[in-house]
């Protein structure tokens, strides 16, 4: 993968995420990494906190309009720069993106792959079974299902089993 091409990363500062950079760094040694971090408007977040809980919507509202004064915003630009200084400590170039969801995290992930024109896709995985596996959608599985890109799929990291 070598041939200038780019790979993007959906980087949200996790574990999972720095793990799966790692990875594509070493087996697909992109030459350019788009880390991409999508986020969502805190007010936005509360309106959708608030009607789980039946409360009426209005009573929420952004006390400012400007992105720049949104806690969310800050914290994903943060979680993006945080992205490219893991992609440089691997020998990587790194460019940041940050997206605004509208939908869902997955979602803008994918519109972001098509608008950037990458090769494939990296995405760690929180790797969730059982009940709680059927009560969370997977990010990974809406990305590999919809962006028509290839998709590299990094699982978390299996914990050892320790006998005595």
């Amino acid at each position: 993968m070598n041939n200038g091409q780019t790979m993007l990363i959906a980087f949200d500062g996790s574990e999972e995420a720095a793990r799966a950079l790692e990875y594509a760094a070493k087996l697909l040694r992109p030459e350019v990494v788009e880390i991409l971090t999508a986020w969502e408007p805190a007010a936005l977040q509360a309106a959708r906190a608030v009607s789980r809980t039946g409360m009426h919507q209005s009573t929420v509202g952004a006390e400012s309009n400007a992105i720049e004064d949104d806690p969310a915003y800050a914290e994903a630009k943060e979680l993006c720069r945080q992205g490219v200084a893991v992609a440089e400590g691997l020998g990587l170039a790194g460019r940041a993106h940050l997206v605004e969801v509208s939908t869902n995290i997955a979602a803008a992930i994918v519109e972001s792959a098509h608008e950037l024109d990458v090769d494939v896709i990296v995405t760690g995985t929180r790797g969730l079974t059982g009940l709680r596996a059927w009560w969370n959608s997977s990010t990974a599985e809406h990305i590999v299902r919809n962006s028509g890109v290839p998709v590299f799929v990094v699982p978390p990291e299996e914990e050892e089993e320790y006998t005595d």
